[in-house]
């Protein structure tokens, strides 16, 4: 996924390819993107070999880990951490792991929190995830009250701090977050009106587009 300061988003990786589609050359279009011309180079062979699929970002994760710990040995972790609710510095010295190898292999299995757990049984209960990208965006509104100038009733007292606030009113704090990736898109608004709502659900699906979330 672009980190948010990436030069190229998908879009701008299309743009790329359109312009160099008209014949010009990859280094005048990569300077006038502000790119270098090893990165436009790359994504014209990407696009070229994969056509539109190529533009977008891939995983990091290695094809293959040789040094992972053994698929048994992290059965064996998992184990004592659904039945004896152990955490990684107590697994450790039992398997000959450092902790830190431990932690590892709970959070990939996801079990680093007790709180993910069904006590009784060990079994995990953390909340579904969908499968991809774009499945399901989770959109909420928050309505929070402001802090006026000079501090509310914390710092006044409390009547002092009521009759200061009485005026400032509320702000509301639109967030769409996708169920998969978890990144989040949030903005601060003076209300939650209906047309209100449908301009930040606009901006929101752009910016998901944008980060390669359709």
């Amino acid at each position: 996924m672009s980190h948010r300061n990436a030069r190229l988003t998908v879009h701008g990786r299309r743009l790329l390819i359109e312009r160099v589609r008209t014949g010009r050359p990859v280094a005048h279009v990569a300077a006038e993107m502000g790119i270098s011309r090893v990165t436009a180079h790359k994504w014209v062979r990407r696009w070229r070999a994969e056509g539109e699929p190529g533009l977008h970002d891939r995983s990091s994760r290695p094809g293959a880990t040789p040094h992972r710990t053994p698929a048994t040995t992290e059965e064996q972790v998992c184990h004592l951490r659904q039945d004896r609710k152990l955490g990684p510095a107590r697994i450790g010295p039992i398997l000959g792991l450092p902790a830190s190898t431990v932690h590892r292999i709970l959070t990939r299995h996801g079990l680093n929190r007790l709180a993910f757990l069904d006590r009784p049984t060990g079994q995990r209960i953390r909340r579904y995830e969908r499968e991809k990208p774009g499945e399901l965006v989770h959109v909420d509104v928050k309505k929070l009250g402001r802090i006026p100038d000079g501090g509310g009733h914390k710092v006044l007292g409390r009547q002092a701090g009521r009759a200061t606030r009485s005026n400032v009113g509320f702000d509301y704090i639109h967030s769409a977050v996708d169920d998969h990736t978890r990144l989040a898109y949030s903005e601060i608004h003076d209300d939650e009106k209906a047309a209100t709502c449908a301009g930040f659900l606009r901006r929101a699906a752009a910016f998901f587009t944008a980060h390669g979330i359709d």
